[in-house]
């Protein structure tokens, strides 16, 4: 009976890990990749006392312990060891993200993960990996979007080392980067990517402004430049926003019966006249969104990708301003106490 019983254990574990090869082997790519980098961090305080290593990113690696400590002290952002430590990445990328959208509906292609729940992108260390899984999702005729990610957040489970590329941020990107990122560590939901997304980007933004005003001044080039950027960044984010909701709008009123070729020069011809109406946005004279599309034209991934990041701005700041007297720490106090973060 013992052994009978034995050896229907052995075909479940043998069965379970048939049925999840797959999700094992992802696992154990990206352990490997995060190991990597935790493994090859060294404490920025090296970097600060070495000779050799350059005085203009030394001010750099200052401001991401200034912007930690105002983090902790302002905004109430958990404290941790995030950002004491860099890995060098000799100019290169470490991570990319993959997401993945149904081609007629706004409607994201999930992953899901043990423990940390369903996920609307999946990272990649490897980029030969990432693209051969972008053609299999190609093939299934699904939208695509592959992109290289600056940062990211393993959610207080390691302690987040700087990557060096972030240096080559300026002040502002920089400042709302780090706060981003520490946001994540602070209030993850669970299967609530959108939420996470938006709120990080949203105390990132508004974390950013308090800090560069209280460092530099708000007639100062660092607060200046960001003031800008960000104008732009709206602009942008608030336009392609929009087209998505039209976007979507036209996809919900395409009759079960049509032809696949058709839908598709439908798609394509409103793709191309969001992209041309661009002009009417007005941007500041040198601003990248001028060419963003000059080589590719968007698909749903990269329309949902602002959906991802931005739907909630504007509701987050009139919250903030309505119910928080815009006290950013009170309101993300408040959050961490309504919301169960993993």
């Amino acid at each position: 009976m013992k052994r009978n019983i034995f050896w229907v254990v052995m075909l479940v574990v043998v069965l379970a890990i048939w049925s999840y090869s797959d999700l094992i082997s992802y696992g154990i790519m990206q352990g490997k990749g995060q190991l990597k980098v935790l493994v090859g961090a060294r404490p920025i305080t090296e970097f600060l006392q070495s000779a050799d290593y350059p005085d203009s990113l030394k001010a750099r690696l200052r401001l991401i312990q200034e912007v930690r400590n105002y983090g902790f002290d302002h905004l109430g952002i958990f404290k941790n060891d995030n950002y004491t430590k860099m890995y060098d990445q000799q100019g290169k990328p470490t991570l990319w993200v993959l997401s993945a959208c149904k081609p007629y509906e706004l409607s994201p292609r999930e992953w899901r993960f043990p423990l940390i729940g369903s996920f609307p992108y999946k990272g990649f260390f490897e980029l030969d990996k990432a693209r051969a899984e972008r053609r299999r999702l190609d093939s299934l005729g699904l939208d695509t979007n592959l992109r290289v990610v600056s940062a990211w957040s393993t959610l207080g489970w390691f302690s987040d080392p700087v990557m060096s590329n972030f240096l080559n941020n300026n002040e502002g990107q920089l400042t709302e980067l780090i706060l981003h990122e520490l946001t994540h560590g602070t209030l993850f939901v669970k299967d609530s990517v959108t939420f996470n997304e938006n709120l990080a980007t949203f105390i990132g933004h508004q974390g950013a402004i308090r800090f560069l005003s209280e460092k530099y001044g708000n007639n100062s080039a660092p607060y200046r430049k960001y003031i800008a950027e960000w104008t732009d960044e709206r602009k942008f984010s608030n336009y392609m926003l929009s087209a998505a909701h039209q976007l979507d709008s036209v996809y919900q009123q395409f009759p079960e019966q049509m032809p696949e070729q058709q839908r598709n020069a439908l798609k394509q011809a409103m793709i191309q006249q969001i992209v041309d109406r661009m002009d009417t946005v007005s941007f500041s004279g040198a601003s990248r969104f001028r060419t963003y599309f000059k080589k590719h034209l968007p698909n749903n991934a990269f329309f949902m990708s602002f959906v991802r990041y931005k739907e909630y701005f504007d509701v987050l700041e009139q919250e903030l301003n309505a119910k928080y007297g815009g006290d950013v720490e009170r309101m993300l106090e408040d959050y961490k106490q309504k919301y169960p973060s993993m």
